[in-house]
């Protein structure tokens, strides 16, 4: 057995011992009266009520921990939550129950040892407290032979548990193989070509080629589902000229966003931070000496420009340093300047000039702020008048004559995005709206309201040729030059084998080194990659790109460093990750096969019971 290995399996008995007292604690407000009743049954050991409980229980914590919320158990149960517990308790018991048919147990002396060791059960003093295990075991509802019988089982299936897993181990060339698959890496030359390497360009099509291809693509020319929609629409902005703002209002919202009107001056920082003193007067003297730009000075501490920018700030904001910072002139550096965080050198981009607005010339402003603050308050008040008036009959027509709401019509495809067709509200719904829905009113994100109604629905359909010339021929010349870009292309791959270069043939040649699978090269298509791969070291091809082509040679295989310390440190947390999951697919398989040898009954009627407690 490996180091990890024992590691795992002793980490694996403290986590179920851990397992089983958090389980237990606050599980007394259920209990289908001790061990005495079970859902079931594999071989002769039973799946208690309270086990099964538990493992459901569990399951919905861990869901609710992912999303943030408790999901209803109807829900959980439409996902097989109920099914995926009593799996897990099953595979378990199956394991309990081939321990006991083999023998394996755990003595008095190490399980009293194991109970000790627990956290849960110690006193104030770290040690094991008889007083806590009796309270916590009466919290959980179970007798401390319960308990040390529970124990028991799970630590001898644990046992087991390592008997199989222990056999697992990953082969090292299988982890060398793959990493030096993953890790090898390309060198390459390529040179990308156009319309310009044609001698003539492409003109006009027949008309025997502008239909062949305009039949040849419909998708290119048919008209997408359209929506036939009238609406109505209400916005802030259409009541605010009707609101009246009082002076006193004015001059109140002046006074609660004098921060917003008023601001000091503030000057754009980068702040470069060193960790001791000596490392920082030795780059403010290279700075003062101009052997070394600010930029420099950056990249010598292992940072970009983005890791040490302020943004923004007032002088108050800058604490000690910013009277250093506020003494400059206009952009430039600080000396050394000693901060909270350590040393420090700072950087002025720019000054932004202190700012301050008078109510008079603020007037405007809030007035517009409060008016519309006021109409969006104003339409939450009106929004029942109009669904009532919709309730009564009224047609959104009828709502632009009583109630002043703009009316209009859209043709919506989903790709409309001016006007109201640019809010997601409305996109949402007429998207879901049916020609059997009645218009409802709803609210828009800046506070307005809309309803709207679907009037018709238009199916996708072909438009003649006619109508869509221009279009097709721009198609057919676009699809034209890339075929004989690309034959050109090929051509010249002949050309190459004779000795010809891309440079000699008058086209830009660019080179790449240690290519990596995943990587993508820029100004290249995206297949590049994979092409450079399926090559052998001096062999050309020809890869599409959009509007033409791209010629690769493939110049050198370079095979992965192995020893590396990047590649030593993948490579073992490779393996260690491809072992734990195979020992765990082997003790599913194990666990299976002892399920199926033993026999397993269920009662439905006690495990429904169970499940109703979580409705």
């Amino acid at each position: 057995m490996s180091m990890g290995q024992n590691k795992i399996a002793r980490g694996a008995v403290w986590v179920i011992m851990g397992l089983v007292v958090v389980g237990l604690v606050g599980f007394g407000s259920f209990n289908f009266g001790g061990g005495g009743q079970s859902v079931g049954k594999v071989g002769e050991t039973p799946i208690s009520t309270n086990r099964y409980f538990r493992e459901v229980n569990a399951q919905l914590d861990a869901i609710e921990q992912q999303f943030g919320q408790r999901l209803p158990f109807a829900q959980a149960q439409a996902f097989g939550v109920d099914q995926q517990a009593l799996a897990i308790v099953l595979s378990q018991v199956a394991m309990e129950n081939e321990t006991a048919r083999l023998g394996i147990s755990v003595g008095d002396e190490e399980l009293a040892g194991r109970i000790r060791d627990i956290p849960s059960f110690s006193g104030v003093d770290g040690t094991f407290d008889r007083d806590a295990y009796d309270f916590v075991l009466e919290q959980s509802g179970l007798t401390a032979s319960e308990f040390e019988e529970s124990l028991r089982s799970e630590v001898a299936r644990t046992i087991l548990q390592g008997a199989v897993a222990n056999g697992v181990a990953v082969q090292p060339v299988y982890v060398t193989t793959l990493y030096g698959w993953a890790r090898e890496s390309r060198d390459v030359t390529w040179a990308a070509l156009d319309d310009s390497v044609l001698d003539t360009p492409v003109g006009d099509p027949e008309e025997a080629q502008l239909t062949e291809y305009y039949e040849a693509n419909p998708n290119a020319f048919t008209l997408p589902e359209t929506r036939k929609i009238t609406y109505g629409w209400l916005r802030p902005e259409d009541l605010a000229g009707e609101v009246e703002v009082s002076e006193d209002a004015l001059r109140t919202a002046y006074g609660e966003r004098t921060a917003d009107f008023n601001q000091p001056e503030r000057r754009l920082v980068e702040r470069l931070i060193y960790p001791d003193a000596a490392a920082a007067e030795d780059a403010a003297t290279r700075l003062e000496a101009g052997t070394a730009t600010f930029e420099d000075l950056v990249a010598g501490r292992g940072l970009e420009l983005a890791d040490i920018d302020l943004g923004d700030m007032t002088e108050a904001e800058l604490g000690a340093a910013g009277a250093a910072v506020f003494a400059l002139d206009g952009p430039g550096t600080t000396g050394l300047t000693q901060t909270d965080l350590g040393p420090a050198i700072f950087r002025v981009n720019a000054v932004l000039s202190a700012r301050e607005t008078s109510f008079e010339d603020a007037r405007d402003t809030l007035r517009e702020a409060l008016a519309l603050d006021t109409a969006r308050r104003n339409l939450e008040d009106m929004m029942t008048d109009l669904d009532d008036a919709l309730a009564g009959g009224a047609t959104i027509e009828d709502l632009g004559a009583e109630f002043g709401v703009t009316t209009g019509t859209l043709d919506w495809t989903g790709m409309s995005f001016e006007g109201i067709a640019a809010y997601d509200e409305f996109a949402k719904t007429a998207t879901e709206v049916t020609e059997d829905d009645y218009p409802a009113v709803e609210t828009l994100s800046d506070g307005g309201l809309f309803a709207l109604r679907l009037d018709e629905i238009v199916p996708p359909a072909l438009q003649p040729l006619d109508d869509v010339r221009d279009e097709a021929i721009a198609g057919w010349q676009a699809a034209e030059t890339a075929a004989r870009v690309k034959a050109r292309a090929e051509a010249m791959l002949d050309d190459f084998a004779a000795g010809e270069t891309p440079a000699s043939l008058g086209l830009t040649e660019a080179a790449e080194t240690r290519l990596l699978r995943e990587d993508q090269v820029a100004g290249a298509p995206p297949a590049l990659t994979a092409a450079a791969f399926e090559l052998e070291p001096g062999g050309w091809t020809v890869v599409d790109a959009p509007g033409g082509a791209v010629v690769l040679r493939l110049d050198a295989i370079n095979a992965a460093d192995q020893d590396s310390d990047e590649a030593v440190s993948v490579k073992s947390s490779f393996a260690d990750s491809i072992a734990l999951a195979m020992s765990q697919d082997l003790q599913d398989a194990v666990a299976a096969a002892f399920e199926t040898q033993a026999g397993i009954t269920l009662d439905q009627g006690m495990i429904n019971a169970v499940n109703a407690q979580f409705q």
